[in-house]
């Protein structure tokens, strides 16, 4: 076996103090109720074993106890149902059994220990596997070396049919060994399906032996790019990268997974999201190239074309050798991301445009996606899509991959089409976990881990019969910064762990301080497994707000018993440092800075927020245009709040408007002399962030007649762009602040055809 994960989960068990009631059960349980005693496993165990399941599902649990204590347990194969009763017998015994009547839900369980027996009966065999995984997780190594499982009584069934975790491995490979270990810690925490992306511009992670170009051309690429891909300019390391995944290693992963009731989704991108395959063979793009496999991470406009046949007959002889490799029942055809800047002007796209009837590119997208479904299905099988298959018109039995936000998810229900969500501002696993300095290089979202946990599946604007339609949730870990297994793992773990209950968990049981306890209860585990986690869960968050115009800052931690110590004059916290106890009003300019001090707390670990005290800080403000969805701060008055937001735009303190102008009226509240005026406007075309064509600041007296102060049209800076203007000394009450926005992304930029996004922050006045 890959991990040898008993050991490790005892090791965590054993040190958990003897007075924690807490069941370190992850997911939660359904029903769980703890009992006096302890089931002593020792070499004299039987184990009962139902011959409906197979032998299989007990190699693992047999692994984890030789591991351990070097015990073998002798197995008992019967179709005796009176074998497997609740009468106990002489000697100690462990049974398992199925009964579909008396657990109706599917890999559904129930688990009894007494001093005497354990038994575990499943709803199926799967339904017996988890409950073998809850076993494991109650196991507890005393100092003298028993193998003690605490008396409980649990009931325990899903609540989503489809859990979810992605792994990209088309930007960042990973060893064979290391999907071992992963697809080991899915089936510990009951995740079920390993959606594998394989194919993507940077680069093609699977043999196709009708193409041997895609070994020998797509699964290499020149150089990687060094750093974030905001920077400007690009650097590169100038070392050729690349791999694939052989068909004998692809069947030994979804056999492992397999044989851990795992079902492994392979996704191969269409019609986007091709460079790497065009590389290997350009005629099947819009041009006559040179195509290259992609050296840096983003969207390219370099795409299947849509009109030609070959393209088709291309990816269906990749399908056939991809269906003799996955039984599963749906194969991912991606479908997102899509520039149709060469299908405009591609003679064939045009052609198939008009042979079809099609209205547009995007119908052109519909087509050629509800073409491969069609493919797919006279093979047997269903596709599932990422939410951009919605547009043009939606295939007749697509499964949608809501991704890009609620949104996708909402309309395909709505549609009685199956949903599973993953919206990436609440399930992306590549963003940040943290906002303190020093994290390892991230995408630039923020999902810590109270957020993917705190996140509901089930999107409210569904009614009771439309919600059946949500299949299930799904995190995603996309790899263009996790060059190695380690800094994948910091990243995956342990937000897979709140993935995995937000998917398992009834919605009215879960409750975040408790999943903590049994988290804490966890980290040796995670340790011992040589496991690169994340261990700041509980460090300092905080919330901004004001306050009868001053700006508040409201600290919170999480760590039983943790103390927040903080200092206004910015040098780093000490024990003897002031203790925080409300909410700290920030009223001049400076940097408050906080660390947490207690039993496992970790002080060298400071929080840091700066302020930028001006005279419009706290002052009302009116925006006269919709913010967009991503970009509404919790804080209406976030533009004025004195904290400025970062290069990483991910601290929800910039405040966006998709295709709109940014229109602003400041109220100083009296006649205020101005000298000078500022604002922050935030540039990454990459991310169809755009600079205004203008900005401009004008002043009053009344709110009525406005004279204009200074204008600048210029932006040059690829980032945060301080937009700083000293004025000739004047008195004014009102400022209004216009930036227009540039509108429709220009032809030959990322997302070109689409709104541009404006985004702005902390207008200074002063």
């Amino acid at each position: 076996m890959a991990v040898r994960l008993s050991l490790l989960l005892v090791v965590l068990n054993q040190s958990a103090k003897a007075q924690d009631k807490v069941l370190p059960v992850i997911p939660a349980p359904s029903a769980m109720k703890m009992q006096e005693g302890k089931f002593v496993i020792d070499p004299t165990i039987l184990v009962i074993r139902d011959s409906a399941i197979k032998a299989d599902n007990l190699v693992f649990f047999n692994q984890y106890l030789k591991d351990l204590a070097d015990i073998e347990l002798t197995t008992i194969v019967t179709n005796d149902a009176s074998a497997t009763s609740n009468t106990p017998v002489k000697n100690h015994t462990i049974s398992l059994k199925l009964d579909a009547v008396a657990i109706p839900e599917k890999e559904g369980y129930t688990l009894k220990v007494s001093a005497g027996q354990i038994l575990l009966t499943g709803h199926d065999a799967a339904g017996a596997f988890y409950g073998l995984q809850t076993l494991v997780q109650l196991m507890q190594k005393t100092k003298d070396g028993k193998i003690e499982i605490p008396a409980c009584s649990i009931n325990d069934y899903p609540r989503f049919s489809y859990r979810g975790m992605h792994l990209d491995v088309s930007r960042h490979a990973f060893p064979v060994a290391f999907l071992k270990k992963w697809i080991d810690m899915l089936a510990l925490y009951k995740v079920n399906t390993f959606h594998w992306h394989l194919t993507d511009d940077q680069g093609w992670r699977i043999e196709i032996k009708q193409y041997p170009a895609l070994q020998t051309i797509s699964s290499l690429r020149a150089e990687t790019i060094i750093g974030h891909k905001r920077y400007d300019p690009h650097r590169f390391d100038g070392k050729s990268y690349g791999g694939y995944y052989s068909q004998q290693e692809v069947k030994e992963i979804v056999k492992y997974a397999t044989e851990r009731h795992i079902t492994v989704i392979p996704e191969i991108e269409m019609p986007g999201h091709a460079q790497a395959a065009l590389a290997a063979y350009p005629a099947l793009g819009c041009t006559d190239g040179p195509y290259q496999t992609a050296t840096y991470w983003g969207v390219f406009d370099d795409v299947y074309c849509a009109g030609k046949e070959q393209t088709f007959s291309f990816l269906e002889h990749v399908l056939d050798e991809v269906l003799t490799l996955f039984p599963s029942a749906y194969i991912h055809i991606g479908g997102d991301e899509c520039p149709k800047t060469q299908w405009k002007v591609c003679p064939a796209c045009q052609e198939r445009i008009r042979k079809e009837h099609l209205k547009d590119e995007h119908e052109l997208q519909s087509y050629f996606i509800r073409r491969m479904e069609k493919y797919l299905e006279s093979k047997g099988r269903k596709i599932i899509g990422w939410d951009e298959i919605l547009e043009g018109g939606l295939a007749p039995s697509a499964t949608v991959m809501s991704w890009r936000g609620l949104e996708g998810g909402i309309a395909a229900a709505k549609m009685h089409h199956d949903v599973i969500m993953t919206p990436e501002k609440y399930v992306y696993l590549d963003y940040y976990q943290s906002l303190y300095g020093g994290e390892q290089l991230a995408a630039g979202g923020y999902t810590p881990l109270s957020k993917v946990y705190g996140y509901e599946p089930v999107p409210e604007e569904l009614n009771a019969e439309e919600a059946k339609y949500i299949k299930g949730v799904q995190a995603n870990a996309w790899s263009e910064y996790l060059s190695s297994p380690e800094k994948a793992e910091y990243m995956l773990f342990p937000r897979m762990f709140a993935l995995a209950e937000i998917a398992w968990t009834r919605k009215d049981i879960r409750n975040y301080p408790d999943f903590l306890k049994r988290l804490r209860r966890q980290e040796n585990m995670l340790a011992v497994l040589n496991i690169n986690r994340f261990r700041y869960y509980d460090e300092i968050t905080s919330m901004k707000s004001l306050k009868n115009g001053k700006p508040e800052l409201t600290l919170h931690t999480d760590m039983p018993g943790g103390v927040i110590r903080y200092t206004t004059n910015g040098k780093t916290p000490e024990p003897t440092s002031p203790i925080y106890t409300t909410p700290i009003i920030i009223s001049q300019t400076g940097e408050i800075r906080a660390a947490v001090f207690g039993e496992g707390s970790d002080p060298a670990r400071v929080f840091k927020q700066q302020f930028v005290y001006s005279k419009s800080t706290g002052k009302k403000i009116t925006l006269f245009k919709k913010t967009a969805v991503n970009f509404t701060p919790e804080n209406p008055r976030a533009l004025l709040n004195g904290i400025q937001g970062s290069p990483f735009y991910n601290d929800g303190e910039w405040t966006g408007f998709s295709g709109d102008d940014l229109e602003v009226l400041i109220d100083l509240e009296q006649q205020t002399q101005i000298s000078a005026l500022g604002i922050n406007i935030l540039k990454y075309h990459w991310q169809k962030m755009w600079e205004p064509d203008v900005i401009r600041f004008e002043i009053s007296d009344d709110g009525k007649k406005y004279t204009e102060v200074y204008r600048q049209n210029t932006f040059t800076a690829e980032g945060v762009n301080k937009v700083r203007a000293n004025i000739s000394p004047l008195k004014a009450r009102y400022i209004r602040v216009t930036a227009v926005n540039k509108g429709v992304i220009p032809e030959g930029e990322y997302g070109a055809g689409g709104k541009a996004m404006l985004l702005a922050d902390e207008i200074l006045v002063n």
